[in-house]
Formats: structure tokens, C-alpha cells, sequence
């Protein structure tokens, strides 16, 4: 374990002694959300990324030592294990060395060399091999003759003595380590066309090659699409002759009769058995690696667009734009509740534009709305130009903003939506889920599959379960972040509160439902299957606004109440305060002005929670989401067709690939700002610059009205 401890350590750059603390506290089951916010102490302040990084890192070093163990006892069983063959599997740093040194003791289907064996040849290979004998070789053949054993010929019996060969050698550790190697520094990526004359999203592929050292991940996963779909051919361009080379220095002992013998097991060796295998190896890896880059951005997207700032205190009109079965609209009101709902036909084949502005403009009136959420789907378009001329007639001031749709269709047609909706249609459910994204987009995109939500990149051709416990994490992390209201929460919100699974989010809701409003955080231990585990973990993570207790509006744990009560009466304040506006500001100035590690000491609490509490205290209730870009509110459309190059434009960052990021500027289609067009210095990661959600300016660079495709810039403007 301590072996463990420091590898993680020095990979991290942290000390030990945080690695052994993290450790042990995610050993006693405590979340990752729960260690990041409220045991800082104990981990130095390690974030919940690098924990969650820390724990993934933990269960393959200690899978890599189970599998370390299980591989020495049957080689040791077999009674083959070495001092030599110890060391290296004790040494080994990765999964696939460990399966590279075990590869010869593995049981094989029967091979070539495995038949060779059980004719008796094993004796002749190792002649071969040892380069000692002057007897002729044919000679020393024709002993290995043996019409029972189907060895009718010289030739018959070195031909079976290579085939041993040739698999110790494909089976040997050292070669397959240079070899792959050697294939990372120097092999190329080759993908050519099965149809050149066929028009495909792949044809940059179509004869093309790069060095697998430099490849990006997303050129990596969309060569396999492309592979998988049939368009390409790949293949590894290696560099077979050093490879060969190396082999037959180590193995051949100068200019003897087994010379040309050996050469060529050698060069069967590589063909038939050491290159396919390596090929699979080296691709898998690349695979996986560029799986895990796509996890990691698909990961680092959605969190920022389940931390997109809320519209409060406004009611809101979905509209979910369609063509021949009608654009269906949902009216919610501040608090998300359903207020009125209805379809209307103003785009074609009906064109009932006049009649749907009518149904509208009442609608618009009777719930006094002030926001419209367009879905970005089909008919979006229409939907948007129709909406931008009804609002020019509505008589209050009202706005429009377009809104991702992407799983909408999945959640209307979910177990879940019939719950929450029974009587409502489901094509009326995506409407509801278009306005309450806009309303409260964390609370509404946890009720979708995170792969739905639509900001990632290749994310349906990566490894679906690494995706979605992923994802779960980070809906954790944003979800925690943010905190939960106990008394408005849905169970879908609340099944991701640190502690808290499926069930015990369905008992607190029959709980609040039978009861009425939590009045405080201890009732929470009434809920069935929420025990005192669970307590700890969620406590902190849930708001009870109008309760016992203030301090519950904000993240303070309960363990920290004490504290936090004694910190306020040295200021002259009690924890009523906190919900008395003209106290705030004052609260907020002396908690500025606090010596934190002076206070610590007198109040015998760490310097990092101390940190926290004042945080908190000094913003009782308020929403982190607050601080993120509000979505851009439109009041009139914008057309590709007026698209100029030079044109400065406000865009909302819809997706951020390794390539660049993708620029909601009004117009039908997102435009995309490339890599290098994202800043005046030279960057590696798009995300060094920006986040989905983000509210940027760009410059038109080119528009191609044919591809319906837009290149924009965020460098040179003022």
C-alpha cells in the first residue's frame, strides 16, 4: 500500500501524507463531493477533480497489484518463476507490461509451435537457437524423423523447430517492449479509401498519414468511425527494419549454418505473430487514450452547461419547433410549475401564421410572460423569425433566446416524464423541458442521460460505462456545488446529493409529501433508509430556505453549526442576522476583516473550514450559479445571409472540442472558432481560453453559404 501511496504522491506532485489521508477517507465510503468540501483539512485541499483523478488512479494501481499476484502464483504453480521473472512483474508499471511478461506462461489454443512440441522437436529448436553445432543441419534433422509423429522429411522437422522459435520470440517481453517502442517514436497512421469516388464526412482521410506520436485524440476516433462506417482502410506504417534489426543482433551469433534460418523465423516471427498483435495493442492504446481525452472534454462541458446561470423569477414559454405536426408550447410560471399548454401551426406546410400569433399573444398576456425558449431543433429557424415579428406585437416587453434541445425527446418519452407529467402529451413534455432549461438548467438536465445532453465530442463511440461514471461525477461535483433546496428538490435532483441514492431521494420526496416542508436538516434522519451515514454526507449539500435554523441556507455543515454561531457573537452578530438585509453588508465587512489564523487557534477549528464558514456567512443563500454568463437574450434574428467577413458579433459558446469551439452567433448554424483563432498567444487547449456558456465576441472570417458553415475569430478585436 505505502508503494501505492507514493507512486500516486510523486504523479501528483502532492505529499504523501495527503495521498494517505485521501485514501482512508474514501476507504470509509465517504463521497468525493464530501471529502472536497468539507474535510480540506485532511486532504490539504485537494479540489474534486483531483480527487476523482486520484481515486481512478488508485483502483488501477491497486487492480494492477491484484493482477501482479495472481499472475506470479501460476507461473509459480507451473514451477517456472524466476528471481528475474519476479522482479520484472514486481516492477512492472502498467497492466499491459504485466500481461507481456505472463504472455509465455499463458495457456495457448494449439498452435503451431505447441503442435511442434508434442512431435519432439523442442530439442532441435534449441540447437538451432544455441548456433553451436558444426554437424550439418540436415543431419541433425533427419534424427527428428518420424513417420508416427508426421515428420517425413529434414525440411518437415526445422520448419516445426521455427515455428518454436518464431513463438518464443513473438512471446518474449524485452522484444515486444522495443518493439512497441519503437512503433511510438516512429510509426505513422496510413488510412487510404475503400470508395475515393464516393462524397463522405471522412474524405480528408482519404489518403492520408500521420505520426502516431503527434496525432490528436479526436483525428484518432474519427479514423475508427470512418474505419467502422467503411469509407477507410487503416494501417501502422512501422519501422520494420530497425525492428528486425534489433532482433537479429540479439539473437543471431555471427556467420554460421543457422544464419538464414534464424533470419527468417525471425522475419515470420514479426509478420505472422509479433505485428498483427502489436497493431491491435497500439490502436487499442491510442483508442483509449483518445476515449479518455473525449470523456475528459464531454466531461468538463457538461459541467459548465449544468452550471449555466439561472433565469429566476420569470415566466417562460417553451416552444418546440416541428413542421407538419405543429410547434407545441408550454407556459411555466417562476417556480417551474405548468401553467398552460397548446400547439400551434405557423410553420409549413400549414403557414397558419396568423392564427398561431393570435393563440400567442393571449397567452402572452394572460401569464404575463417574459421570456420565450426556442428550441435549436428542426424548424428552428422558422420558429425563431415567427417569434421575432410576435413579439414586436406583444404588449409588455418580452425576449427570446435559443435554447439546446439536445435529449428533450429523450426525457418526454421517459418513465420519468410520465411520472412527473401523466396527463400531458408527450410531445408537450419537450416544450416543458425547453422552458425550465432556460429557467434552471441544472435542476432539468439532471433528469437526462448526460450523454444526451449534446456537448461532446465522439461521445457515442467511446467506452459507454468509463462515460457514463464520468458523467455521474461530474453531475455530482456540479450538482454539490450548487446545493439543493430539501423542500422544492425533484428526486432526480436529489438522487445526486453526496449520500444520497435513487431510493432515499424518492423517500425524502413521500417524506416531504406526507409531512409538508422540512423545517430543519435533522429531520432528514426520519426519511427511510437515511441513516446517520448518509446524514453527514448530504447535510451540508441541502438548503432549507424559511426554516429553523439560517445557517441552512448556506453550506455550513452541521458539524460546524457551533463554529459558525461563535464566530458570528465575536462579531457582535447571531445567526438570525444573516436574514436581515440591513445587517448583510456589515456581516460581510467584519467577516472581511477577520485575522482567520488567529481565530482558527481560539476557536479551535482548521484555517480551511474557518475559510469556508466565512465564505458562506458572508453570502447566506446565494446561488455560485449567479456568477456564470447569462444566456443572450434575442428580440430580433439574425440570417446567414447577412453574414459579412469583418462583421463583430456576441456569441454564446455552445461546445469546446480539441480543435476549437463551436459559436452560437444567431444564425441557423454555430460557427466554429478554430484553434488558432481562439487567442493572440499560441494555446494547446481551447479550454485554456474558453467554457460552454461563455458570452464571447467574434469576427466573421469567412461565411459558405453552400455548407451553411461560418469560420469566426475571437483575435484583433477591440
Amino acid at each position: 500500500m505505502n508503494k501505492i501511496i507514493q507512486i500516486i504522491a510523486e504523479e501528483f506532485n502532492i505529499k504523501p501524507i495527503q495521498v494517505e489521508n485521501t485514501v482512508k477517507l474514501i476507504d470509509e465510503g465517504n463521497t468525493i463531493p464530501f471529502i472536497a468540501r468539507y474535510r480540506k483539512e485532511v486532504t490539504g485541499n485537494l479540489s474534486d477533480e483531483v480527487l476523482r483523478n486520484l481515486n481512478e488512479r488508485l483502483t488501477y494501481l491497486r487492480n494492477l497489484e491484484k493482477r501482479k499476484e495472481e499472475v506470479i502464483k501460476i507461473i509459480d504453480e507451473q514451477g517456472k518463476l524466476t528471481d528475474e521473472l519476479l522482479v520484472g512483474i514486481g516492477t512492472a508499471k502498467t497492466l499491459a507490461e504485466v500481461e507481456d511478461l505472463y504472455r509465455p506462461y499463458k495457456q495457448k489454443k494449439r498452435t503451431r509451435a505447441i503442435i511442434a512440441k508434442e512431435k519432439g522437436l523442442e530439442p532441435l529448436a534449441k540447437i538451432i537457437m544455441e548456433q553451436k553445432e558444426e554437424k550439418s543441419i540436415l543431419e541433425i534433422a533427419k534424427e527428428y524423423i518420424n513417420e508416427e509423429k508426421d515428420i517425413k522429411t529434414e525440411d518437415e522437422a526445422i520448419s516445426g523447430a521455427k515455428d518454436i522459435i518464431a513463438e518464443d520470440i513473438s512471446d518474449s517481453a524485452k522484444y515486444r517492449k522495443y518493439i512497441k517502442g519503437a512503433c511510438y517514436r516512429e510509426a505513422l497512421i496510413e488510412t487510404k479509401a475503400t470508395k475515393p469516388e464516393e462524397k463522405s464526412n471522412y474524405e480528408m482521410y482519404y489518403d492520408y498519414k500521420e505520426e502516431i506520436k503527434k496525432i490528436p485524440s479526436h483525428r484518432i476516433l474519427a479514423i475508427n468511425r470512418g474505419e467502422k462506417e467503411e469509407f477507410i482502410k487503416v494501417k501502422l506504417s512501422k519501422p520494420e527494419e530497425k525492428i528486425l534489426y534489433y532482433i537479429e543482433k540479439d539473437i543471431i551469433k555471427g556467420s554460421t549454418q543457422f544464419e538464414k534460418i534464424l533470419k527468417d523465423t525471425i522475419l515470420d516471427s514479426y509478420k505472422r505473430l509479433i505485428e498483427p498483435s502489436i497493431e491491435r495493442e497500439i490502436r487499442s492504446d491510442l483508442t483509449e487514450k483518445a476515449e479518455e481525452q473525449a470523456i475528459k472534454v464531454f466531461g468538463e462541458n457538461a459541467k459548465q452547461l449544468l452550471l449555466g446561470a439561472p433565469l429566476k423569477n420569470l415566466v417562460v414559454m417553451g416552444f418546440d419547433p416541428a413542421y407538419r405536426t405543429g410547434c407545441k408550447i408550454a407556459v411555466i410560471d417562476e417556480t417551474g410549475k405548468l401553467l398552460d399548454t397548446t400547439t400551434v401551426y405557423p410553420t409549413a406546410p400549414q403557414n397558419d401564421v396568423d392564427g398561431a400569433k393570435k393563440v400567442l399573444l393571449e397567452l402572452i398576456k394572460k401569464h404575463h410572460i417574459n421570456m420565450i425558449a426556442i428550441g435549436n431543433g428542426t424548424a428552428s429557424r422558422e420558429s425563431e423569425m415567427f417569434v421575432s415579428n410576435l413579439i414586436k406585437e406583444a404588449d409588455h416587453e418580452v425576449y427570446y433566446a435559443i435554447v439546446s434541445e439536445a435529449g428533450a425527446s429523450v426525457y418526454s418519452a421517459s418513465k420519468l416524464a410520465t411520472e412527473e407529467y401523466p396527463d400531458i402529451n408527450v410531445s408537450l413534455r419537450g416544450a416543458i423541458s425547453i422552458a425550465r432549461r432556460l429557467q434552471d438548467p441544472l435542476a432539468e438536465l439532471v433528469k437526462i442521460d448526460p450523454k444526451a445532453i449534446g456537448v461532446g465530442q465522439y461521445q457515442h463511440d467511446v467506452d459507454q460505462k468509463k462515460l457514463s461514471e464520468s458523467l455521474t461525477g461530474v453531475v455530482e461535483d456540479a450538482v454539490n456545488k450548487v446545493g439543493v433546496d430539501l423542500n422544492t428538490a425533484t428526486p432526480s435532483l436529489l438522487s445526486y446529493v453526496s449520500g444520497i441514492n435513487k431510493t432515499i431521494a424518492k423517500n425524502i420526496v413521500s417524506y416531504r409529501n406526507e409531512n409538508g416542508k422540512f423545517k430543519n436538516r435533522k429531520q432528514l434522519l426520519k426519511v427511510s433508509k437515511l441513516g446517520n451515514v448518509a446524514f453527514e454526507q448530504c447535510a451540508g449539500f441541502v438548503r432549507i430556505f424559511e426554516g429553523d435554523n439560517p445557517l441552512e441556507i448556506t453550506s455550513v455543515h452541521p458539524e460546524s453549526y457551533e463554529v459558525a454561531e461563535k464566530l458570528l457573537a465575536k462579531l457582535g452578530f447571531e445567526k438570525n442576522d444573516l436574514l436581515d438585509k440591513s445587517k448583510l453588508s456589515e456581516i460581510k465587512i467584519k467577516l472581511g476583516n477577520v485575522n482567520i489564523s488567529k481565530l482558527s487557534e481560539e476557536l479551535n477549528v482548521g484555517s480551511l473550514t474557518l475559510e469556508d464558514i466565512i465564505k458562506e456567512l458572508s453570502k447566506p443563500g446565494r446561488d455560485p450559479r449567479e456568477e456564470m454568463p447569462k444566456p443572450i437574450l434575442r428580440s430580433d434574428v439574425l440570417k446567414i445571409e447577412d453574414l459579412k467577413e469583418g462583421m463583430v458579433l456576441n456569441g454564446t459558446v455552445r461546445n469546446v472540442i480539441d480543435f476549437g469551439a463551436f459559436i452560437d452567433i444567431g444564425v441557423k448554424h454555430d460557427g466554429l472558432v478554430h484553434i488558432s483563432e481562439l487567442s493572440e498567444k499560441y494555446i494547446k487547449n481551447p479550454r485554456a481560453v474558453v467554457s460552454v456558456g461563455d458570452i464571447v465576441k467574434v469576427k466573421v472570417l469567412s461565411v459558405d453559404l453552400e455548407k451553411q458553415k461560418v469560420a469566426l475569430s475571437m483575435r484583433g478585436i477591440e
